[in-house]
């Protein structure tokens, strides 16, 4: 599986690529290809999801340089490119610091 480093690099470099699904909720909620890059500075893994449906994924939080809180879940397969399955900002009612379901 790829490892949080790996995937820290692929974000902050650029080489990631969106699913139709997280390319809707990119417009829907205005999240900038720089903000998904920034957020590769400081990304961790706050949620694993080895026996997901399709590919085994995590979800991730990480901090763009505005401070803005994004979850990105990803796939977790080596490829030299990450794969972003959905991402969103976390709501502060269903999340404790964004990092633990409330």
């Amino acid at each position: 599986m790829k490892s949080l480093e790996t995937t820290r690099q692929q974000l902050m470099s650029g080489k990631f690529n969106l699913t139709r699904h997280a390319f809707k909720r990119v417009v829907e909620r205005n999240i900038s290809r720089q903000e998904i890059m920034e957020t590769g500075n400081n990304v961790i893994i706050i949620e694993d999801y080895p026996d997901d449906k399709y590919t085994p994924s995590c979800l991730l939080l990480g901090f763009t340089q505005a401070n803005r809180p994004l979850h990105l879940q990803t796939s977790r397969l080596d490829s030299p490119i990450t794969t972003i399955i959905t991402l969103y900002e976390p709501n502060e009612d269903e999340w404790i610091n964004y990092s633990q379901r409330r």
